[in-house]
C-alpha cells in the first residue's frame, strides 16, 4: 500500500513489489529535521541493499579520484593526492569516499540488526557536511574549469544526493549524544587538520583548482577561507540537525508513553 496520494505513492507501491519487509515507523518528525516526503523515505529504506552497494562502489571510485587521478600541478603528481601524502594521513584525506562507506555499512548494519549508533551518526554528519560542501566548492570556488565536464556535473549531482541520503537515517537510528560526539570529534577534527592547523604534510583538505597556481598551491588565497568557512558551518549544521533529531524523537516517544 502507498502512505501517500499521487506520484510518490505509486512509485512506492511499485518498489514495494520488489523489495517488500517492514521498514521503521515514519514518527512524524517536523520537516527541519526530516525533509523527504515519507514515500520517498520508504523507498530509499526499501532500495537499502542497493543503495548501500551504490555507495560502496562510490567509495572506491573515491579513493581512485585521490589516489589514481594525476593533479593538474606545475609538477605533475601522477600518484595522485594520496600518493603525495604520508601514510600516516591517508585518513585524512578522502573525506567524500569515507562519507559513502559510512552511509554504505550504515545501511549495511540497519538491514542486518546490529547496534551501530556511532556508525549512524559518521553516516548523517558525512553525507550532510560532504554532501552539500562539494557542490558548493565545485560551483561557487572552483567553477567547471580544468575538469571533464561530465566528472564536473558527476560531482556536484553524487554529493547532493548523499545529502538527500542523510536523512534517511533518522528512520532506524536514535542520534544517541555518545554517538553524535563521535561523530563531532571525527568532523571537527577533520576541518582542524585541513584547514587550521597542518600536520603530516597538511593541509588535508580535497585539493581546490582554484588554489592552483604556477608554483603548485597558494593556500592563503581566498578561496581556502570559504572553504574552510563553509566546512565549519556544516560541521555545526549537522550538529545541530543530529541533537534537534534526537530532541524531537524523544518528544514524541514521551507523549505516546
Amino acid at each position: 500500500m502507498a502512505t501517500e496520494q499521487g506520484v510518490g505513492g505509486r512509485i512506492e507501491a511499485v518498489v514495494a513489489r520488489f523489495f517488500g519487509g517492514p521498514l521503521p515507523d515514519s514518527e512524524g518528525l517536523p520537516r527541519y529535521v526530516a525533509p523527504l516526503p515519507t514515500w520517498l523515505e520508504n523507498v530509499g529504506l526499501r532500495l537499502a541493499w542497493p543503495v548501500a552497494l551504490v555507495n560502496l562502489v562510490g567509495t572506491l571510485f573515491g579513493f581512485w579520484y585521490y589516489a589514481g587521478r594525476p593533479l593538474n600541478l606545475a609538477r605533475p603528481l601522477v600518484e595522485g593526492q594520496l600518493g603525495a601524502a604520508p601514510l600516516l594521513a591517508y585518513p585524512l584525506i578522502p573525506d567524500s569516499p569515507a562519507a559513502t562507506m559510512f552511509i554504505g555499512l550504515s545501511l549495511v548494519a540497519w538491514k542486518r540488526g546490529w547496534n551501530a549508533e556511532w556508525l549512524h551518526a559518521l553516516a548523517f554528519f558525512g553525507c550532510i557536511k560532504l554532501g552539500l560542501w562539494t557542490p558548493f566548492v565545485q560551483l561557487v570556488i572552483n567553477g567547471p574549469g580544468g575538469i571533464a565536464a561530465w566528472l564536473y556535473w558527476f560531482l556536484v549531482l553524487s554529493h547532493l544526493a548523499m545529502a538527500l541520503e542523510a536523512f534517511l537515517i533518522h528512520r532506524y537510528a536514535s542520534f544517541s549524544v555518545p554517538a553524535v560526539a563521535v561523530a563531532v570529534f571525527w568532523y571537527g577534527f577533520n576541518d582542524v587538520v585541513d584547514y587550521f592547523v597542518a600536520v603530516l604534510g597538511g593541509p588535508h583538505h580535497t585539493i581546490l583548482r582554484a588554489e592552483v597556481v604556477a608554483g603548485g598551491l597558494d593556500h592563503t588565497l581566498p578561496a581556502h577561507d570559504l572553504a574552510a568557512g563553509w566546512a565549519v558551518v556544516l560541521t555545526i549544521l549537522a550538529t545541530f540537525l543530529a541533537l534537534a533529531t534526537r530532541v524531537e524523537k524523544l518528544k514524541r516517544r514521551r507523549a505516546t508513553a
